[in-house]
């Protein structure tokens, strides 16, 4: 009976102390750690900080994630902030909580100085930046890095003289018609593509152009370039590029999941 009491007391132990770790596990640290030195096997914590005092977290380049940004204007003034992200995800429910490779928020900067947290892919700048940089951080808070340099990506913004008007440069997605090169139009309503989705047959090298237009708001996106667009309802949305890779490469639509047609690049 002794042996017995003396069993159920090393468990109740156990219990209790499985149950005092709280929270949950991965953010858990020892005594005299730091959050971000208790979560430095996701990557390797350097000893650099960006220009807002927060560390490096490095990571391979291979797998890393990648952030792209674009600028359009907004029609009541100041600018929308497009951000594509790949191998990467917004956990603004994590924030706080111990870096998870491919997770986290991104923090803008306007003009060099940080103004805000970013937990999805549209954000909103008030008139008067020259240019803005969109940097990944881990939700310690760490920066993700690769090379021992922030992951990040930084847009122009023009402003009229005088005005205080947003003038946008021309987005590096819409680029203007070329003077040679494959064109393909396509208009998608509700459903329904035309012409019905098929392949385009391009030399690798050759120079595409997708002039694509919806009914409502969507996003198009080539795989295989990983090149995306926003779509704009009735509004003909343009992406040039040069098909420098071979192979078979979808087009499609991320929100209504539409294949729109197939590059077949030899």
């Amino acid at each position: 009976m002794r042996r017995a009491g003396t069993l159920a007391g090393i468990v109740l132990a156990v219990a209790l102390t499985a149950a005092g770790c709280g929270g949950r596990a991965t953010t858990h640290h020892k005594p005299g750690t730091s959050h971000q030195e208790a979560t430095g096997g996701s990557g390797t914590l350097l000893a650099a900080t960006d220009e807002t005092g927060h560390r490096l977290r490095e990571v391979p380049a291979e797998g890393a994630p990648a952030v792209r940004v674009e600028a359009r204007p907004d029609s009541e003034g100041g600018w929308n902030i497009h951000l594509t992200v790949e191998r990467f995800r917004f956990t603004p429910e994590s924030v706080g909580g111990a870096a998870i490779p491919g997770r986290g928020h991104a923090r803008l900067l306007a003009d060099g100085k940080e103004t805000g947290r970013i937990y999805g892919p549209w954000h909103h700048v008030p008139p008067g930046a020259r240019s803005v940089t969109v940097r990944l951080h881990a939700d310690d808070h760490t920066v993700w890095a690769v090379a021992g340099k922030p992951v990040e990506a930084t847009v122009p913004l023009a402003s009229a003289a005088g005005t205080g008007a947003a003038t946008p440069p021309a987005p590096t997605a819409v680029p203007t018609t070329p003077a040679s090169g494959r064109s393909v139009e396509i208009t998608v309503t509700g459903k329904s593509v035309q012409p019905p989705p098929s392949r385009v047959e391009l030399k690798k090298g050759e120079q595409v152009t997708l002039r694509v237009t919806a009914d409502r708001s969507d996003t198009l996106h080539v795989h295989g370039y990983d090149r995306e667009l926003p779509l704009t309802p009735g509004e003909p949305g343009t992406l040039t590029f040069t098909a420098d890779r071979t192979g078979l490469f979808e087009v499609e639509t991320h929100g209504s999941g539409l294949l729109l047609t197939q590059l077949v690049v030899r």
